[in-house]
């Protein structure tokens, strides 16, 4: 366990012992909303962030709320009016909300980010060039590294003219592709091999984007430093024990490491692929 977190955590077993470490007590609000990108459904959403906000709100006496957006645009918006007191959220998400509202990065899986093109094992396409003028489904214009980054790299990069084709979610992505809906379908490494094995097999990997910092857990700055701590903390502290590393390997954040913006996620400002963002429609 890194020393900052045994800093707040220190031998914790019990509830509410963060907050009566960090001084927080009463003074804390009743609740704060806890939101997270739609890359899956609904149902399993609440199913793999439910039980593991309920263990960090018991371990910190931090009430925190989960809240769902029914396409990432929506999402998107939510974050740029500031609405979510904490988000999990893609790497250029964390640009978007430090840059509208300025939010802080907390914690990150240690395993980097690595979006992925796949196509039909039998399809003829060999490589993103055999792609040119093809259609290729991505989860949501704004999702990192499945969409914007791929998309930027497909057009500047491999130089292929394409048509997107937006279905919402990683799932939807692979089940476009097996059934010949698009031609290929951009996603990332971890959506793809927690797929059923039954699917994976129908489809093989043609391209990979270069690595880049994981989705944060971000929060905004009205949510006092203390209480910020104190919830990524109990998120790292998940990692001592079976059951709370089961409930990180649900939500993809089996490692979980302090996040840094200027080191994880400034260096995407840099890739100047502003133009290739779709602003959220109300």
């Amino acid at each position: 366990m890194k020393a900052w977190v045994k800093t707040f955590v220190g031998q914790a077993c019990c509830a509410g012992l963060l907050v009566a470490a960090t001084g927080l007590g009463a003074e804390a609000p009743a609740k704060y909303r806890f939101d997270v990108v739609p890359q899956y459904s609904a149902t399993e959403l609440h199913q793999n962030w439910l039980p593991l906000l309920a263990r960090i709100s018991r371990d910190t006496g931090i009430a925190l709320e989960l809240k769902t957006s029914a396409s990432i645009p929506k999402f998107e918006a939510e974050f740029v009016k500031g609405l979510p007191d904490f988000a999990y959220m893609n790497p250029y998400h964390a640009v978007m909300a430090r840059q509208a509202q300025g939010y802080v990065p907390l914690l990150r899986d240690s395993k980097a980010l690595v979006g992925i093109l796949v196509v039909r094992r039998d399809s003829p396409y060999q490589s993103v060039q055999d792609l040119n003028g093809q259609t290729i489904g991505f989860p949501a214009p704004n999702a990192f590294g499945a969409s914007l980054y791929m998309r930027a790299l497909l057009t500047e990069s491999a130089k292929i003219k394409f048509e997107a084709r937006y279905v919402n979610n990683h799932p939807n992505v692979f089940r476009h592709v097996a059934r010949g809906a698009v031609a290929a379908g951009g996603t990332v490494g971890a959506a793809f091999h927690d797929e059923a094995p039954e699917l994976r097999e129908q489809l093989r990997v043609i391209y990979k984007t270069p690595d880049v910092a994981s989705h944060p857990i971000a929060a905004h700055p009205r949510v006092p430093e203390p209480v910020r701590k104190a919830v990524a903390a109990a998120f790292m502290a998940l990692a001592a024990d079976e059951s709370g590393r089961a409930l990180l390997k649900a939500i993809r954040t089996p490692d979980p490491v302090a996040a840094n913006y200027e080191k994880d996620y400034l260096p995407l400002e840099k890739l100047k692929i502003e133009k290739y963002l779709v602003t959220a429609q109300e």
